[in-house]
């Protein structure tokens, strides 16, 4: 568990918000791959989900040193998009006890939230791309399984190593 002087880890928000733990998400994130290298490296299946962005005080160039890890493993990359009112509908009837920012009458879709969707989206390379507002948690997973299943299912991770 990330201590709590370290928080909010590798959830760190777009903007610059905490350039003293910037290099310390950088570790989190390779010590991150590096668990999850060693698992597909046993023979495992691993489905990991999270974000990635460079919107730091200074770009850390943070996926594509994670994504060289990975250069020789199984990797799908899957954009997971929604639409910015989806996610807030869904935030603000959650809001009771969570850590997320949540929208206001006045503030619909807070800054945070707006940063946070753009910088994790970019450059946008993917090999598969699901909508959760339309598709439920089993389709979506039936699509990854049926790209699964394909010849060559890693082409996007090849495209962003090589600069995009």
């Amino acid at each position: 568990m990330t201590p709590e002087k370290y928080w909010p880890g590798i959830g760190l928000r777009p903007g610059g918000e905490r350039p003293d733990l910037e290099p310390l998400v950088l570790d989190l994130y390779l010590a991150l791959y590096d668990s999850i290298v060693a698992h597909s490296r046993r023979g495992l299946n691993v489905v990991a989900e999270f974000g990635h962005h460079d919107a730091y005080s200074r770009p850390r160039d943070i996926f594509r040193r994670c994504a060289r890890r990975l250069e020789d493993l199984p990797v799908l990359l899957v954009g997971v998009h929604c639409p910015l009112e989806e996610i807030m509908r869904r935030r603000n009837a959650g809001a009771n006890g969570s850590t997320y920012v949540t929208g206001t009458p006045a503030d619909p879709v807070p800054e945070p939230v707006r940063h946070w969707e753009e910088a994790v989206h970019r450059p946008g390379i993917y090999d598969l791309e699901v909508d959760t507002s339309i598709s439920s948690p089993e389709a979506c997973a039936e699509l990854i399984r049926q790209r699964l299943g394909e010849r060559n299912p890693r082409s996007a991770l090849m495209r962003l190593m090589n600069g995009g």
